[in-house]
């Protein structure tokens, strides 16, 4: 059930106005990758989104860059399971961007929309830096919403159970 709300969660968010890069998808995947106990879900997910919206979107050719990163940030989040805290999921979040970045614009690269050769690389990278901005943006704004919904219910839901204990004891 949690699968089909984050793609929907994700979808959604992908057609409402937005900043351009400043969307949930990277740090959906980095939550599914940390959270999810399939890991094959966890992958599928972001890809799946990715994969839906660009249906109507409109798709492109950089969609094994595009797609393929948000798979690897799911990865990501399978470091960040192993040793799970605020800084792993910073530090997930941090390494998710630039992998992002990095992987995506060697794709615009390899287009030769700035030509091919040491000075096209380094043109698509320069220009690609506003949309860094954006997409880190993105993904701390929407990591911390998955990651601090997520421990808020956790410890609303610990706090009914004591609760739900305490009044069973009161009435024995």
């Amino acid at each position: 059930m949690i699968s089909y709300l984050l793609i929907l969660a994700g979808a959604i968010a992908r057609f409402l106005p937005h900043l351009p890069n400043f969307t949930p998808i990277g740090a959906l995947a980095l939550f599914g990758g940390t959270k999810l106990s399939n890991k094959y879900a966890a992958i599928l997910i972001p890809v799946a989104t990715m994969a839906i919206t660009d249906f109507y979107l409109g798709f492109h050719k950089l969609i094994f860059f595009t797609w393929g990163s948000m798979a690897l940030v799911a990865l990501i989040g399978f470091w960040v399971r192993k040793n799970y805290g605020f800084s792993r999921i910073a530090a997930g979040t941090l390494a998710g961007s630039i992998l992002f970045f990095f992987v995506t614009n060697f794709g615009v690269y390899l287009e030769g929309w700035y030509g091919y050769g040491f000075s096209g690389l380094t043109q698509a990278y320069i220009m690609a830096i506003p949309f860094f901005r954006n997409s880190l943006m993105g993904d701390i704004f929407f990591s911390a919403v998955f990651f601090g919904s997520y421990e808020l219910a956790v410890y609303f839901n610990k706090k009914y159970i004591k609760y739900k204990l305490l009044k069973q004891t009161v009435i024995n």
